[in-house]
């Protein structure tokens, strides 16, 4: 019925053009506004869409405003606290102290105290005042010999590919301004990562982008050579990230220019890929093999890896082989399931991985219930954007933070979640030179430092106001959540305590009893 109407009317059109144009020829110029658009409605009628088929034209107007749903959300929907991943109170927030403004807000909390997910602390009478030295924390544990005085808190880890080269540059004299460490993701490193010589996080990915072989190997020699840069401060291996665990990677060829295909040492324009393992090792007593040999290369800097927690038994696994073969790593990354910067598959990044607030406290007891939690360094990382973000990861049992997202707004990031169409709007997450040319790195870097600065601020002032002297002092008492059902709860309440030593034991909580009689350190 519609087509036929359709059909009608443009044939109606045209009679009507050519009679009007006989007797009044400017007509014409009425005829080549309309035609055009009988035939958009022409092609709708044969296309595939339905919605195209039934209301030619005008069914356009649908996909219009579905292109622009997510500004529109954004900007004239969402509520001050309703956005996600980061809602306009973070985000106002991150960028208030990127500018070096003050964060005050009148007439008190827009936040629902009594709501599903609250977080707060109990303050002190007795504040202490925290020094300024308790910003930053040592890494390298017994086996280390050239432990890095790290920051409380870094760059998270972020591939150039992934970001464009000028946000890593940006991001990198942020980092030296503020004498903090920026992570080069499992992207390899590249010039960006040591263009203006901050502290530099080497992440080894599945791939081994920048140190493999033809074959996608690990190549020992070449990662030697990089790995010994003096700026090279640790080495992380990642197992798994909270985007996308146990999937890998992916960037699209689109994205693949000379220069990254140089980095990673892959083919241009060719889709790259990590795979999601580790061709090198299958089991938790070779993780550490190769952990012990890249520390041997690297003439005793720390190595340690990253994970998002799975499966609770394959990381006890990995503590009963810290035990079998006395190799510790010099720290670990736990990387939260709401985490990532780029592009993820929907689904596992919607289902796939442990919440960082609760795989935090399970990886830290489990150090703690095997006796080997003081001799190494425990990273959060997992939409860090507050000091009071990292407080809480700090109170669970973290030794510093890892952040991505913030920093990315910091160097002009406006969440608009085209990360993987190489089409980034403020030229951050794209290598089209053309957009990331709107990055002012010597002005953003100063964003960056601004925040790092701000952000480290307020962690050790509300350290102080709990009533601790330092960081070390929080602990999982002093959080508390709110559920949906009944009063609040500390977070010690939620997940029972380990004693050092107390898994080789016979008193093992049921909270972790199973779990630990399934685990083994020569399987995962």
């Amino acid at each position: 019925m519609v087509r036929t109407k359709f059909y009608g009317a443009l044939v109606g059109l045209i009679l009507i053009v050519a009679l009007w144009s006989w007797y009044w020829p400017p007509a014409l110029w009425v005829g080549l506004v309309l035609l055009p658009v009988a035939a958009v409605g022409l092609y709708d009628i044969r296309s595939r869409h339905n919605v195209l088929k039934n209301y030619p034209v005008i069914g356009h107007l649908r996909y219009m405003l579905e292109f622009i749903r997510p500004e529109l959300r954004q900007y004239f929907l969402e509520s001050d606290t309703s956005g996600r991943p980061f809602n306009r109170v973070q985000r106002d927030i991150i960028n208030g102290r990127a500018d070096g403004k003050g964060d005050t807000s009148p007439f008190g909390t827009i936040r629902d105290m009594e709501g599903s997910g609250y977080d707060f602390a109990e303050h002190s009478l007795a504040v202490k005042t925290v020094d300024q030295s308790e910003a930053r924390v040592q890494f390298g544990g017994p086996q280390c010999r050239q432990p890095y005085y790290a920051s409380r808190l870094n760059i998270s880890a972020m591939s150039f590919g992934s970001l464009s080269g000028r946000a890593i540059l940006a991001m990198n004299r942020g980092a030296k301004l503020g004498g903090f460490a920026q992570n080069t993701g499992e992207g390899g490193l590249s010039p960006y990562h040591l263009e203006y010589g901050a502290d530099v996080i080497w992440e080894l990915g599945t791939a081994y982008f920048g140190c493999r072989t033809k074959g996608g190997r690990f190549d020992a020699e070449e990662f030697a050579k990089k790995a010994n840069y003096k700026r090279i401060k640790m080495i992380e291996i990642k197992l798994s990230q909270g985007a996308k665990p146990s999937h890998g990677g992916l960037l699209p060829g689109s994205k693949v220019s000379e220069e990254i295909a140089r980095v990673r040492e892959i083919e241009v324009g060719q889709d790259s890929f990590s795979p999601p393992t580790h061709p090198e090792f299958d089991t938790p007593i070779g993780l550490l093999e190769f952990v012990q040999r890249l520390r041997e290369l690297t003439h005793g800097k720390p190595v340690g890896f990253k994970l998002c927690l799975g499966k609770r038994s394959e990381f006890m696994g990995i503590c009963k082989a810290m035990l079998n073969t006395g190799i510790l790593p010099d720290f670990i990354t736990v990387d939260g399931a709401e985490g990532g910067t780029g592009a993820a598959p929907v689904e596992f990044s919607d289902y796939l991985g442990t919440y960082i607030n609760e795989a935090l406290p399970f990886v830290h007891n489990c150090l703690r219930g095997v006796g080997v939690r003081d001799d190494m360094r425990l990273i959060a990382s997992g939409k860090v954007a507050l000091g009071f973000d990292m407080v809480v990861k700090h109170a669970l049992g973290a030794d510093a933070c890892n952040a991505a997202r913030p920093f990315m707004f910091s160097v002009g990031c406006i969440q608009a979640q085209r990360c993987h169409t190489n089409n980034c709007p403020t030229g951050v997450t794209t290598q089209d030179p053309r957009r990331s040319r709107a990055i002012d790195i010597d002005a953003k870097s100063v964003r960056v430092k601004n925040f790092h600065h701000a952000t480290v601020k307020t962690f050790l002032e509300i350290t102080g106001a709990l009533g601790c002297q330092t960081p070390d002092e929080l602990a999982p008492d002093m959080i508390f959540h709110r559920s949906k059902f009944g009063p609040a709860q500390t977070h010690a309440q939620l997940y029972p305590q380990l004693n050092d030593g107390q898994l080789l034991g016979d008193d093992i909580p049921d909270y972790y009893r199973e779990e630990w009689l399934k685990a083994s350190g020569e399987r995962f």
